[in-house]
């Protein structure tokens, strides 16, 4: 019981510390910005379509799209951060991939791009891939996570997109990039404790609901999906992991709050 208790404090401070070095750190870099024309939110005014619409929405737009970029960055880092209570934590992995898997991969990825008799993706799909030798090389690819579970023994490689929003193209580009990091580590290990995972860090269809994001299901089986609940669940290593987090960050966020109102008292002064 002292254990899970440790534990979840370590989850919280990590989130707490996370949050309000964010807050700190964007509003520092947007009340510098203030007075320079070429600042992200000074940007806007040359914009004459956003510019027409008056200044609170100028402001708006632009805070809006920085909030989000950078927001994303910052849960993706406090993924990690938690992660390495669990687990050990990298962010690449190296090794001999074939000339043959490869081939194959291509193949299967354009039978699940088909307009015609498309491919429903499975895990089954590429069990068996480390027997597929030949021409070898030497390949390092930079993942999200790579995840070793010690106790277990599994191998987690997962690709986080915040919220999951890909077009086709780069659906396919990420189990593409999945696959051969998984060929990478199998061609090692075996296949038995390896598992690739797209996840996302909320459901941008509301939490608990069905996630429907249909380009990314054209390349990834419901067993590759890690979505919101699930992927803090894991990270965290517990069934409470999620919760633990939201609260968390709800706890916390009042730091966004306040930097956020600085900001908009620095660029509209009169609102």
């Amino acid at each position: 019981m002292s254990e899970i208790i440790n534990k979840e404090r370590a989850i919280r401070s990590i989130v707490s510390s996370a949050v309000k070095a964010y807050a700190n750190g964007f509003s520092m870099r947007h009340l510098a910005e203030v007075n320079n024309e070429n600042g992200v939110i000074n940007m806007k005014i040359h914009n004459v379509f956003i510019a027409a619409l008056g200044p609170e929405i100028q402001y708006y737009s632009a805070l809006a799209r920085s909030l989000d970029s950078s927001l994303g960055n910052m849960l993706e880092s406090m993924a990690i951060s938690i992660a390495e209570l669990n687990y050990e934590v990298s962010q690449h992995v190296e090794g001999t991939l074939y000339k043959e898997q490869t081939d194959y991969i291509a193949e299967l990825l354009e039978q699940y791009k088909r307009n015609n008799n498309r491919r429903t993706p499975m895990v089954e799909d590429y069990r068996g891939i480390s027997q597929m030798t030949g021409t070898a090389e030497t390949k390092r690819h930079e993942s999200d996570y790579y995840l070793l579970d010690k106790e277990t023994g599994m191998h987690y490689l997962i690709e986080l997109k915040i919220g999951g929003d890909l077009d086709n193209k780069k659906a396919r580009s990420e189990k593409e990039a999945l696959l051969e990091q998984y060929c990478i580590l199998t061609n090692k290990l075996g296949e038995e404790n390896v598992k690739i995972l797209f996840a996302t860090a909320y459901n941008r269809y509301g939490e608990g609901k069905p996630w429907t994001q249909g380009r990314v299901r054209q390349f990834f089986c419901e067993d590759e999906l890690c979505i919101s609940r699930n992927f803090w669940n894991l990270v965290c290593k517990s069934e409470r992991g999620y919760d633990i987090v939201i609260d968390a960050y709800k706890e916390n966020a009042h730091f966004i709050n306040e930097a956020l109102d600085e900001i908009k008292h620095a660029y509209l002064p009169n609102s």
